[in-house]
């Protein structure tokens, strides 16, 4: 099987940076709200702002890096001229939002409460204009199977704006330095240089993806934007519902939590699901390199074979995953202050959500694999109101328990629904026996580590270690890797 062989290496590679790309993101908040704590709102700035950019960056992609990988993979694609054309589309769309933004900028600025300080909202509105326009080259990169330049401009940016947020809001205020005029002494604008280096990184990335960028002539196809088009706008509608699913209980506890604490339970909550997003980062790994795996073999004869061993490795190395977690828990639980730890009782919860949004996407290829993506738009959408529905009606009385029960039920629903209208129009042999075990015997080996007492955390972490080591011991006797590994060292 070459085929899973490159995409477990793929995977590999697209998970160390992931992991390593969140773990160096994770740096900006004590730097930040160390400088920003004393001033009183301007974090909250940042926060508020780039909230917005996760829905925007669904908004200007509308589906097209997904549909990208799609029309690549037809037998009678002309690659480059898909490639320039989906430039060409996502491009225009960004364009246009950037100008629209800059042109309205007062009255946007003001409707956003930022009428003092519109530059705020036009830079972001630039950088996610960008950033839009960037998924393209980089869902090329990946296409042509080059992850290693992917993940070095990913982690590039990353370290630039950290080292650039050290520079700018701790050495040079430290030591009282005007840099080329650049620092300005007044604490009230440095919440501005958040947003500036970020502009600077985001033009950076662009400048590195420039060979990418021009690759082929530039060549717009009506009829194939069209197609792509038909193709595309359900896949808008489940981005959307995504990110629904993945951000309204925290856009909305406050106003459907009863309790005067709101503020301190959304904290609370935040804070541990911090620690659940390690199986967030898991699952993006394996997209990256599952999407250009199997649209790049779709007219394969082996594919169902390949797509039904695929899900079940993905579920038993998630598994692990989470077993590694909640054996860890205790080391992993000093990311966040003690003050938080009251929360960790959703880590779990909220990982096996991930587990089933994981399993979700790897069932959703049937239906982008014989261009009905229609039927995405109305699963997740379907799961989305299951989630809002137990969100509104739970949270007033349960708290931030109601929400981390809603995205279970939430993707779990998608991920049923999928799975049973899937079976009918493009029915998969997965091995649910196989898989029906590993979650069973990791739903009693969770059991058991979450009885072993925590008094001692390196005792406690080592017997956990030991009940994680028990799982995988199972898994690599029964897939046969265990032999597959001493023959490679007699070798």
């Amino acid at each position: 099987m070459p085929s899973l062989k490159s995409l477990a290496k793929d995977s590999v590679i697209y998970g160390l940076s992931s992991i390593a790309g969140r773990f160096i993101n994770y740096l900006l908040v004590p730097i930040q709200t160390a400088k920003f704590a004393a001033s009183g709102g301007e974090y909250g700035v940042v926060t508020n702002i780039y909230a917005y950019t996760a829905l925007l960056l669904v908004l200007l992609t509308f589906g097209m890096e997904t549909t990208f990988f799609r029309f690549m993979g037809r037998d009678d694609a002309d690659s480059r001229r898909t490639y320039s054309t989906s430039m060409i589309m996502v491009g225009t769309v960004a364009t246009i939002f950037a100008a629209l933004v800059l042109v309205l900028l007062e009255p946007i600025a003001g409707a956003m409460h930022y009428a003092d300080h519109p530059s705020f909202v036009g830079v972001m509105a630039v950088c996610v204009a960008l950033d839009a326009f960037q998924c393209i080259p980089f869902a090329y990169l990946r296409f042509t199977k080059r992850p290693i330049k992917f993940v070095a401009i990913r982690l590039f940016n990353i370290g630039l704006n950290i080292v650039l947020n050290l520079l700018y809001l701790v050495v040079l205020p430290y030591f009282k330095v005007n840099l080329l005029g650049i620092y300005d002494e007044q604490f009230t604008l440095d919440v501005g240089y958040v947003f500036y280096i970020n502009l600077l990184c985001t033009v950076v990335t662009t400048l590195l993806l420039w060979r990418e960028i021009t690759a082929v002539p530039w060549r717009f196809d009506r009829t194939l934007c069209r197609r792509m088009l038909h193709y595309a706008w359900p896949l808008l509608l489940l981005g959307i519902a995504g990110i629904l699913n993945q951000a309204f209980d925290k856009m909305f506890f406050l106003n459907i939590y009863d309790g005067a604490d709101a503020r301190q339970q959304l904290g609370i909550y935040g804070a541990a699901v911090k620690i659940a997003m390690i199986m967030a980062m898991i699952t993006q790994a394996f997209r990256y390199a599952y999407e250009p795996f199997v649209f790049g073999n779709s007219t394969s004869k082996d594919n169902p074979e390949v797509l039904a061993k695929a899900m079940k490795y993905f579920i038993v190395f998630t598994l692990i995953a989470f077993l590694a977690v909640m054996a860890w828990i205790d080391v992993l639980k000093r990311i966040i202050a003690p003050d938080y730890w009251e929360g960790l009782k959703v880590v779990p919860i909220v990982m096996a959500a991930e587990i089933m949004m994981g399993v979700y996407f790897n069932l959703s290829f049937w239906y982008k694999l014989i261009d009905k993506t229609i039927w995405g738009a109305w699963f997740s959408g379907i799961g989305c109101l299951v989630l809002i529905v137990i969100n509104v009606v739970f949270v007033p009385r349960y708290g931030y328990m109601a929400c981390a029960w809603a995205g279970v039920a939430g993707y779990g629903t998608a991920m049923v629904l999928s799975y049973l209208v899937g079976q009918r129009y493009n029915p998969i042999a997965y091995p649910l026996r196989e898989i029906g075990l590993y979650t069973l015997l990791a739903a009693v080996l969770t059991a058991l580590i979450m009885l072993v007492p925590g008094q001692n955390v390196w005792v406690s972490t080592t017997v956990r270690t030991l009940i994680l080591l028990l799982m995988l011991g199972v898994v690599l006797k029964h897939e046969g890797l265990l032999q597959a590994i001493r023959a490679r060292l007699r070798r």
